[in-house]
């Protein structure tokens, strides 16, 4: 293969690592709208915006939400911690003041499409933060405890919190290198799925992520172990596998 082009935009996509531990640095207001704001400029589908963001500096409250997700210092010491909201309440307003009724929100499609607007705008706020110096983390656990999350927040019906980010002046010592993935051949097929395309990769993937984990302190670490350990059993959703449930509370029928 030619030499692949680049840019400054993929370069810095190129050096992402997540960043758990942080400087007393705070972020500042300005730094925090240019993010969201740079996020609001993400794609969203049919421009329904249903998504929203909650910013969190108050230490006890990172304090009680990092208790209840499992004690992260990454989420107590962050400068400031991003709650990344599914939001269909904002529209459920809107069509109601409408004269109609959210007759829609029920559906798994409107799930899938929050999350996915989520997953969209919170990556490129997490791209605009780095472009700024700053690095952060994203912290799925929120969603083991999302009952003890929506009451700490005082979402509403129809809002759910989806995502977590860390986000603050990235600590030099910390010593995170930049994780290895896939290699191209596992993930890109063309015109049609290849089943077989992705094998061969498998070996050569381990021994780099094994090395990865051994250069970090962490010799004899497997990728496909850790794939087993975290989707082939219960234990491994970290209480998670009772997501519909919890969806449902916020309103989120996902039928």
């Amino acid at each position: 293969m030619s030499e692949l082009p680049t840019s400054a935009v993929i370069d810095l996509q190129r050096a992402h690592r997540s960043v758990r531990k942080f400087l007393d640095t705070p972020v500042t207001d300005a730094q925090l709208a240019a993010i969201i704001g740079a996020a609001q400029h993400a794609s969203t589908s049919s421009n329904l915006q249903v998504w929203s963001v909650i910013a969190i500096r108050d230490a006890e409250r990172k304090a009680r939400l990092s208790a209840a997700i499992g004690n992260h210092a990454y989420v107590t010491h962050a400068p400031v911690f991003l709650v990344w909201v599914a939001d269909l309440a904002r529209n459920a307003e809107l069509i109601k003041a409408q004269g109609g009724e959210p007759a829609t929100f029920h559906l798994i499609e409107n799930t899938l499409l929050s999350g996915l607007d989520i997953g969209i705008a919170a990556q490129s706020a997490l791209l605009a933060a780095e472009s700024l110096g700053l690095g952060g983390v994203f912290v799925g656990g929120i969603r083991n405890n999302p009952a003890v999350l929506s009451a700490e927040l005082g979402l509403p019906k129809y809002a759910f919190p989806m995502v977590g980010m860390s986000i603050g002046v990235p600590d030099p010592d910390e010593g995170t290198g930049l994780k290895p993935r896939l290699p191209l051949t596992g993930v890109l097929h063309h015109e049609q799925y290849d089943g077989d395309r992705w094998k061969p990769s498998i070996e050569q993937y381990e021994e780099s992520y094994e090395g990865y984990f051994a250069g970090q302190g962490h010799p004899g670490r497997s990728w496909a172990r850790t794939v087993a350990k975290r989707l082939g059993t219960i234990e491994g959703m970290h209480g998670r596998h009772t997501m519909r449930d919890s969806l449902r509370e916020q309103g989120f029928d996902s039928e």
